[in-house]
């Protein structure tokens, strides 16, 4: 019991740290991009560099953790992004704010899966929902105190002061995990499949970046097509290298689990629209509502204390109706909110819009509750590390494609109109078109057994008793 208290909180502190820096950096967007003298969309990667370095070394964060101990790469981590926000501050021009970022992520790429890690091999599976309602907790008082902290701080001082937000929360990170972690390791860990990493990280890292530098944004628009080729091209052959090794770097394999496979597919659909919010929502307020970056960060929070209250209950929720039926309703539901999110305007009582975005976390919280939960429930302990990592890969491109969808929704709605300058009306149709892609996941989350995910939510599936005629 003492292990599924305290290792769920040491982890905390980096996802703690990571969120407060997010959501902080959502909500400084616009004041940045004016310092700069940048196109505000033009800082979606600022965002997108950071996932997109995520997703080039989350797949070899369980295999350093096997190898150098799970304690050691997790104060590491801690350590270079702190190095990454100390250069995000210095930063004076987006091509320098970009490859801070890139840093920043490196770092993250490493402490939240080998954090999560630590806690999958410590925690019992009957623990396991418990353990991750506690882990996030934690977690999301950054994104509760981050919109306002970060309107505060840009309003107030400057941008810049943000990123020194993560020094003391870092060092904090590393003390607690030399008390409290163990350094686990795997004795019996396969080779690093280095062709695949080195494939896939371009792959990865190359489609993403044509991707988000769409809109002549950073890259010449040649060059953004020519990167979206490139990485297409690499992807596909990192699944061809995949099928010929016997320990590739990303285990496509594993989602022959089906609760793992719902998790993973249906679980990126979802966040594709979700992960646009803190790209959107910010800008909408300050750019389309003219709000100024404090009374931005003052509405915007109302979803993560939405989503702060749901973890208190959201065991509960499963527990009492199982996860095909909760995953399904509730994806269809998260998105609606979502959408409605549109149909805000400048004239609509701040009282309306906090209650509404509160609803919403609350529903999207129990979401990712879900997700986190049963995607390992059929998992055998010798494949956790890789399933981790193909998580965690899927999570992040998930997040980065969803504000390069909806920043190309925006984008296009701008000049459909014939302008080149984002206005309020614009936000409509990039909120209805993430929302659309979160509830077709609704359609992964209804093909899982009724009975998906009993041994780690306690829910008891209940069959009718065979009647005479029956018989």
């Amino acid at each position: 019991m003492r292990t599924a208290r305290i290792v769920p909180l040491v982890v905390a502190t980096a996802l703690f740290m990571e969120n407060t820096d997010s959501t902080v950096l959502a909500t400084s967007l616009p004041a940045i991009a004016a310092d700069m003298g940048e196109d505000p969309i033009a800082l979606k990667l600022a965002l997108t560099s950071y996932l997109v370095s995520l997703a080039i070394f989350i797949p070899i964060s369980g295999w350093a953790a096997d190898r150098y101990g799970a304690r050691t790469v997790f104060r590491w981590a801690l350590a270079v992004f702190m190095a990454g926000s100390l250069a995000c501050a210095a930063s004076n021009s987006l091509g320098w704010f970009v490859a801070a970022r890139f840093l920043q992520g490196m770092g993250g790429a490493m402490m939240v899966p080998v954090g999560r890690l630590v806690l999958l091999r410590s925690v019992p599976k009957g623990e396991l929902v418990q353990a991750l309602a506690t882990l996030t907790i934690p977690a999301l008082v950054g994104p509760v105190i981050g919109p306002p902290l970060g309107g505060l701080i840009t309003t107030a001082l400057h941008w810049r002061w943000i990123f020194f937000i993560n020094l003391p929360i870092g060092l904090a990170g590393i003390l607690l995990a030399t008390r409290y972690f163990q350094d686990i390791k795997e004795e019996a860990r396969p080779p690093l499949d280095l062709l695949g990493f080195v494939l896939s990280g371009a792959g990865l890292a190359s489609l993403m970046l044509g991707l988000a530098s769409s809109g002549r944004h950073l890259l010449p628009e040649v060059l953004s097509w020519a990167c979206t080729g490139a990485g297409v091209v690499l992807c596909g052959l990192y699944l061809a290298h995949s099928r010929r090794v016997e320990h590739p770097v990303i285990r496509l394999d594993l989602l022959r689990y089906p609760t793992f496979r719902a998790a993973v597919l249906g679980g990126s659909l979802f966040r594709i629209g979700t992960g646009a919010i803190p790209f959107l929502l910010p800008l909408m307020l300050q750019l389309g509502f003219g709000l100024d970056p404090l009374h931005s960060g003052l509405i915007t929070f109302a979803a993560a204390a939405g989503a702060l209250f749901m973890k208190t209950i959201a065991a509960r929720i499963l527990r009492a109706f199982g996860f095909r039926a909760v995953m399904t309703l509730n994806a269809v539901v998260a998105a609606c909110l979502l959408a409605v999110n549109g149909l805000f305007t400048a004239g609509t009582p701040h009282a309306l819009i906090i209650a509404v975005l509160l609803v919403g976390g609350c529903f999207r919280s129990l979401q990712f509750t879900a997700v986190n939960a049963i995607a390992y429930a059929d998992v055998d302990p010798r494949d956790m590390s890789a399933a981790t990592s193909l998580a965690s890969v899927a999570q992040q491109l998930s997040l980065s494609i969803g504000v390069a969808f909806g920043a190309f929704v925006l984008q296009s709605a701008a000049e459909w109109h014939g302008r080149g300058d984002i206005r309020a009306e614009d936000f409509g149709p990039a909120f209805l078109a993430v929302a659309i892609v979160s509830g077709i996941s609704a359609l992964s989350f209804r093909r899982l057994a009724p009975e998906a995910g009993a041994e780690v939510s306690g829910h008891r599936i209940v069959r009718a008793k065979p009647t005479a005629d029956a018989a």
